[in-house]
């Protein structure tokens, strides 16, 4: 039987030094709207899917909670399937957490966003409004506009004459794109957190030069009237000898101030003997480029402006350690001191780097339970002619995605709801299921087995069928489940309106986090001289 944990019980438990996993396993949009704030959200629709990543001790002290509709439960008995041996649900879920008179929270990577706001407050990080930044460049100011954020976000939408350099990229490259020292330095991200997170690691590392962060980024940009450019890749350049010398000075001064910890390889390898009893998540800080080139071989990606913007997608477990790599080690270095001021888990640099160790090339993937099932597949044709009877094309990825397209006649289901979705739709005859990379598809297929009914995967999922010639077609109709599966973001929208109310909403919550932080069941953090 599933053990319990009341809410009391489990805030002195997150308050403790011990580690924890406190996982919501409810779907992104409804987690989103109100959840603990030390919480990851990890899906039931993917549990097996993350949790060998996020979670990977299977004697981890896990707690699951939701809003109180079974899924916790659920929850902890699949776990306990692969083997995970401490796993209590939350009591009451969210009303058991409010009515202990602790404060729930909405939004995402609420702890890094709220640390965005309080590092602003507690260090005063100077700003500048898009209204400032557009009579600078009307003016013809020596001035440079860095994007903080990853590339794939970059193209979206940015500042205009904005090049991207993410997070931790900043202090490894500015003085390759910033020569000279009377140069002002504008940091923009979307909305806040890493605007302001950028700005200040230039300031602590000791970039001599004028640095303000973009208030409310490409957000404030779009409010004020700018037009943003789209498309485009601006990346700044490789560095030099010389200027890695420098980024190394600055790296280590900030690492110095917020007390960064280094081990060595041997300390690295007693540790990796140790993890049937300590978590360890070895997390490569430098680009998707570098790691792909060659990385330590149990180690994962995690882009370090990333890690700092969104702990909890890169590691669930509370006070677990956690090793930094870059070879550069400038990277590393300014990413630690961010996380040693968040307070997290315990974080560590790897002092050699890449040296002496283990090394792969190529993507990595991730692991997973539950895929050794078999179950049956058809190629795209094959499915194509059992939908001209009676089976059911079901599409498992992101509502997003299926938004933007999918297979002709497919229908878009979560599923963790998807049993009783396809009851109630009265669905009949064989449902073929396809996702992304064919992992939740193979999941789900065995689940509808399990229950007894007919299933099969579409191989090769959506990419397969649009390169049989088979069409594609965009929006959402034949909606099986509710899409709220997706925490909607305002460049999400479509109404041009709901956008801009969105970006005001969203500002208005990010700013006011700080004094909702201070409420029982919020964190403090600490202010470093």
């Amino acid at each position: 039987m599933t053990k319990a944990i009341s809410a009391t019980d489990l805030k002195a438990r997150i308050d403790g030094n011990d580690e924890l996993a406190l996982i919501d396993v409810r779907e992104e949009g409804v987690f989103g709207a109100r959840h603990i704030l030390l919480c990851a959200n990890i899906p039931l629709s993917q549990l097996e899917l993350r949790v060998p990543d996020l979670v990977p001790r299977k004697s981890t002290p896990v707690v699951f909670c939701d809003a109180g509709e079974g899924l916790a439960e659920r929850a902890a008995t699949r776990l306990a399937e692969f083997g995970y041996t401490d796993i209590a649900v939350l009591t009451d879920g969210m009303d058991g957490w409010d009515a202990a008179g602790l404060e729930l929270f909405s939004g995402l990577n609420v702890p890094s966003k709220a640390f965005g706001e309080f590092v602003e407050h507690a260090y005063d990080t100077p700003s500048v409004s898009a209204e400032e930044l557009k009579a600078m460049m009307d003016g013809d100011e020596d001035m440079i506009v860095l994007d903080s954020r990853p590339m794939n976000e970059f193209r979206v939408m940015n500042i205009p004459t904005g090049i991207d350099m993410p997070g931790a990229e900043l202090v490894h490259r500015i003085q390759e794109a910033v020569p000279s020292p009377d140069t002002t330095v504008v940091v923009n991200c979307a909305g806040r957190t890493r605007s302001i997170i950028g700005a200040q690691s230039l300031i602590n590392a000791g970039v001599p030069n004028k640095v303000v962060a973009l208030r409310n980024g490409t957000m404030g940009w779009h409010l004020a009237g700018f037009e943003l450019e789209h498309g485009l890749e601006r990346r700044p350049p490789e560095v030099s000898s010389a200027g890695h010398k420098i980024a190394m000075e600055r790296a280590e001064a900030a690492a110095k101030r917020f007390g960064v910890k280094r081990i060595d390889a041997a300390t690295l390898d007693q540790w990796r003997g140790e993890q049937a009893t300590r978590t360890l998540g070895i997390l490569d800080v430098r680009t998707i480029e570098e790691f792909e080139a060659g990385h330590i071989a149990d180690s994962r990606h995690a882009p370090g402006g990333q890690l700092v913007q969104a702990t909890d997608i890169y590691v669930a477990t509370q006070n677990a350690r956690v090793v930094l790599v870059d070879d550069m080690m400038v990277r590393a270095l300014m990413t630690a001191s961010w996380l040693e001021q968040l307070a997290w888990c315990e974080v560590y640099v790897l002092a050699s780097g890449l040296d002496n160790q283990p090394i792969s090339t190529g993507s990595r993937e991730a692991p997973g339970f539950g895929l050794e099932a078999e179950v049956p597949s058809l190629d795209p044709a094959a499915a194509k002619a059992a939908m001209a009877g009676d089976a059911t094309l079901v599409d498992l990825q992101r509502s997003l995605g299926y938004r933007e397209k999918h297979a002709e006649g497919a229908h878009f289901a979560i599923r963790a709801r998807l049993a009783q979705d396809l009851a109630a739709a009265g669905t009949k005859g064989r449902v073929i299921l396809t996702s992304p990379d064919g992992k939740v598809a193979r999941l789900a297929a065995a689940d509808l087995i399990a229950a007894g009914v007919d299933a099969a995967v579409l191989e090769g999922g959506n990419d397969a069928w649009e390169a049989a010639g088979l069409t594609m077609e965009a929006g959402m109709s034949r909606l099986l489940s509710p899409t709220d599966d997706v925490y909607l973001r305002a460049y999400d929208r479509e109404d041009p309106a709901e956008v801009e109310k969105a970006m005001n909403d969203y500002l208005t919550w990010e700013i006011a986090l700080v004094e909702q932080i201070a409420k029982p069941g919020g964190i403090a953090f600490k202010v470093f001289a």
